[in-house]
């Protein structure tokens, strides 16, 4: 088993924030920040901008680290099937657009049905995984201080 390192965006463009809207048979309709696994010898900056152009389009400038939280999944198929899924660290970076032209997605998670602009006064009526996240976007793009946002132990994997 290996600790996956994921990295995260809260891409914020004029009030809204852009999530991947998800949906799978155990959790769901739900909200997720794009981003995914850091490749080897790829840097979190490296990787945030890539993962985010594959899944929203968009190409995205990271402006600072926001935040780390740990999930650890403890369903024991998915433990055998995926144990490179099973455990992860979202290293979650604020960024801004590189420009205004957005892109066909070309790798979009199997969960992922759409990417979707949200109003930040929205944040809070939406469901968001990991539920770390929740209530905590806001406090996340205004705190110029990173935060650790804990660790999540949750029985399905998602997007």
């Amino acid at each position: 088993m290996s600790i996956r390192s994921t990295a995260k965006a809260i891409i914020v463009n004029k009030d809204k924030v852009l999530l991947n809207k998800c949906f799978d048979e155990y959790n769901g309709e739900y909200y997720s920040l794009p981003g995914g696994g850091q490749h080897t010898y790829e840097t979190l900056h490296e990787a945030v901008i890539r993962e985010c152009l594959e899944e929203t389009g968009y190409s995205v400038i990271p402006k600072r680290f926001t935040a780390l939280c740990e999930e650890i999944c403890e369903n024991p198929l998915t433990r055998e099937l995926y144990p490179e899924y099973i455990h992860k660290m979202y290293h979650i970076f604020l960024c801004e657009l590189a420009n205004d032209i957005v892109k066909t997605p070309t790798e979009v998670d199997d969960m992922q049905i759409c990417s979707e602009w949200i109003e930040i006064d929205h944040l809070c009526k939406i469901r968001l995984l990991p539920t770390v996240l929740n209530n905590n976007i806001d406090i996340m793009i205004k705190n110029e201080t990173p935060l650790f946002l804990g660790a999540e132990r949750i029985q399905y994997n998602h997007g």
